[in-house]
């Protein structure tokens, strides 16, 4: 027998629900009850009260069984425009920030390129994810030719990339400082719809980026005009090979590859990298350790050199490098990621000997930064999805946008999106100062100091926003074709991806100490200056208050940081960040919201934002959430009942923790990430022996 198990609030004796009309429509749950061989009687005027859509659901039910073939759902797709003219943040930033000729020509370019997105690129990316890549490893006589087969619709967007300048753009410098920033609003519109394709494109932004900080060589001024063509049939794509078989974010004593330097000068690499995106580039940049005339390698980051080297020879075949496997990924899977075998690969050393960790800084810097775009794309497009569904879906008797409360969920969503953009914009803006001579030493402290923290943010951000939205859509958001889950999935990595949260969180406090904690002070008066402007807009007063409560909340946990100790300071890395992340979005939020022709929806952002809780690390530190007997807490709580760990509980030490002491012990170097980079007697200072390399895993 036919049953259907309902929620208790579907359980009813009662068969309609009257519509503010007084008529009447079946529950959607009715349809999963069996019905009846004469239909539901509906009169032609109760017809007309409802969309051609519910018209159907009813004419269906009529429908008599032995007629109906299948059972359909009918809702209608939400339907979404141009992204670019759709997105009204990122159009009255730009109309703010760039000049006049400028903003004329990049509006015109974008506005174009928003309606090929729509008409042509958004069907070549659904068609990525369709048809991900195969990894053919023999041929037909038996041969291994470790062949991993693409899509065509994934070498149409190689294509796309170049035509549009999605990397040329930056380094052309056609508008001065505000180049990187067109390029960055490029691939931000172009990340949604681009199949997987933005993560090629960050390595490859990354390798023109360190080829360019090294002067391009004339080894390199090949590659470097292949990495930034706008030529289809000339343009190159870059891997970024560093992940070994230890895996993670610690590559000081993760890489095993040897470099071995032959006659002519070049070197061969032998090793095996365990996590390589965008297996099918061109060219990449990876790590290795060079062996000395007796064969022996220097251990540690300072034994690290980067190389390039070409995946195929002029021939086409691969350069001593044997595919093992692609990696079968909860997400990105348009993409092929692969474990590598170096047999000896032809490679060009282009750092000095031991600096490779030093000289792939700037490739990180460029790949976190597109990390930022994914998120803050990612949030976007399924808000943007997620408003337009709510215009067309009926529930309960009227449109989910009459709903109240799923309209503040909506809005909740979006305040957070606006954070993230405004975070992305202010770090690319700086970052096309520095790349054209115009930054301040202060932009350059700053920058160092929020390209982490936005990261960090944004892929927390968009983990829970995509899945919120994916939420909004009910069940019809879990269904694989609707291609909501693509970007839920895709999204998830955006938190693992150039170094997960509390790896960025450790890097966030390594940067205060390097500039001898000059950063904050630059943190503290950027947002001062940008509260000062917005201090006649009274419809932001109590932000401004609540702002400034905040600041002074994060000075006064800065300022007693000097007398903490390492355990402290590692527990407190996470929600420290996570306050340098709230506060600064804070301050550009108002700054926009204060604008002369700022929107009523600007206001209303800055105002939510600042609703929420913006210093975290005071707040705990208040219940002292970062004393040393909380690690003894938390380990006891994790490890309870645990047999691999033995009893756990209070008397149980981890390891460099004492407890009689309020900062505790470190005499092993790698008791904990923080306790090897940071002095016990000077918490904010960091041992140089010890780099953290954050990594595409």
């Amino acid at each position: 027998m036919f049953t259907c198990r309902l929620p208790w609030w579907g359980r009813s004796s009662a068969t309609c629900k009257p519509w503010p009309t007084g008529r009447f429509l079946p529950r959607v749950w009715e349809r999963c009850q069996p019905p009846s061989h004469n239909g539901i009687n509906t009169t032609v005027g109760q017809a007309q009260q409802v969309s051609s859509q519910q018209k159907q659901v009813l004419e269906d039910l009529e429908m008599p069984l032995v007629r109906r073939q299948t059972e359909t759902l009918f809702q209608e797709q939400p339907q979404t425009g141009n992204p670019y003219l759709e997105d009204a943040l990122l159009r009255s930033y730009l109309k703010t920030h760039l000049p006049p000729k400028v903003l004329e020509e990049v509006n015109r370019d974008l506005e174009k390129f928003g309606n090929r997105l729509l008409t042509k690129i958004q069907p070549l990316g659904w068609e990525c994810e369709l048809n991900p890549p195969v990894f053919r490893q023999y041929d037909a006589w038996g041969q291994r030719v470790d062949h991993i087969v693409t899509c065509t619709a994934w070498r149409r967007m190689k294509e796309v990339a170049a035509e549009e300048g999605l990397i040329a753009a930056a380094y052309e410098r056609r508008y001065s400082n505000w180049s990187r920033l067109h390029q960055a609003v490029k691939l931000y519109l172009f990340s949604s719809s681009s199949g997987g394709f933005n993560c090629p494109l960050a390595m490859t932004d990354g390798a023109a980026k360190v080829i360019e900080s090294l002067g391009i060589p004339g080894s390199l001024k090949n590659a470097f005009d292949h990495l930034t063509s706008r030529d289809p049939k000339k343009f190159w794509t870059s891997g970024q090979w560093m992940t070994e078989r230890r895996g993670g974010s610690d590559v000081a004593n993760g890489t095993e590859t040897v470099a071995r330097k032959q006659p002519d000068g070049t070197y061969r690499l032998y090793g095996f990298k365990w996590f390589t995106s965008a297996a099918d580039s061109d060219v990449t940049l990876t790590l290795a350790r060079v062996a000395d005339a007796e064969g022996q390698v220097k251990q540690g980051s300072s034994g690290l050199s980067l190389f390039y080297l070409k995946v195929r020879d002029e021939e086409g075949k691969l350069n001593s490098i044997q595919v093992q496997r692609l990696k079968d990924k909860l997400g990105t899977r348009q993409m092929a990621t692969a474990e590598l075998w170096l047999d000896g690969a032809k490679a060009e050393l282009i750092s000095a000997e031991g600096r490779g960790v030093a000289s792939i800084s700037n490739m990180l810097n460029i790949t976190r930064i597109h990390n930022v775009i994914g998120a803050v794309a990612s949030m976007r497009r399924m808000i943007c999805l997620s408003r337009e569904y709510a215009r067309k879906r009926v529930a309960f008797g009227k449109l989910l946008k009459d709903h109240p409360l799923h309209m503040q969920t909506i809005a909740r969503m979006e305040v957070q999106t606006r954070g993230a953009f405004l975070l992305f914009m202010e770090i690319v803006r700086l970052l096309g100062l520095v790349e054209t001579n115009m930054a301040s030493e202060q932009d350059q402290l700053l920058l160092r100091l929020l390209i982490p923290v936005t990261k960090l943010y944004t892929g927390k951000q968009a983990s829970a926003v995509v899945v919120e939205a994916m939420e909004s859509f009910g069940g019809q958001g879990y269904m694989e074709d609707t291609g909501l889950p693509v970007i839920v999935r895709d999204a998830l990595v955006l938190s693992i991806w150039e170094g997960t949260t509390n790896i960025l969180s450790l890097d966030v406090l390594r940067s205060l100490t390097k500039s001898q904690g000059q950063v904050m002070a630059v943190f503290f008066s950027t947002v001062q200056k940008k509260l000062e402007l917005a201090s006649s807009a009274m419809k932001l007063e109590r932000a401004m208050k609540r702002m400034r409560d905040a600041i002074g909340s994060l000075a006064q946990f800065t300022q007693a940081a000097g007398s903490k100790g390492v355990v402290a300071m590692e527990l407190a890395a996470r929600d420290f960040s996570y306050s340098l992340a709230r506060i600064y979005a804070g301050a550009l939020l108002i700054e926009h919201a204060a604008r002369p022709d700022a929107s009523s929806a600007d206001i209303s952002a800055a105002r939510k934002w600042c609703n929420q809780e913006l210093c975290p690390v005071a707040t705990e530190s208040g219940i002292s959430s970062y004393e040393a007997e909380e690690v003894l807490a938390d380990s006891a709580l994790v490890y309870e009942g645990n047999p691999a760990c033995g009893v756990v509980g209070a008397r149980a030490n981890p390891p460099g923790i004492n407890p009689g002491s309020a900062t505790g012990s470190s005499p092993k170097p790698a008791a904990s990430a923080l306790s090897d980079m940071v002095t016990q007697r000077q918490p904010w200072r960091f041992r140089p022996r010890c780099r953290y390399v954050l990594t595409m895993f």
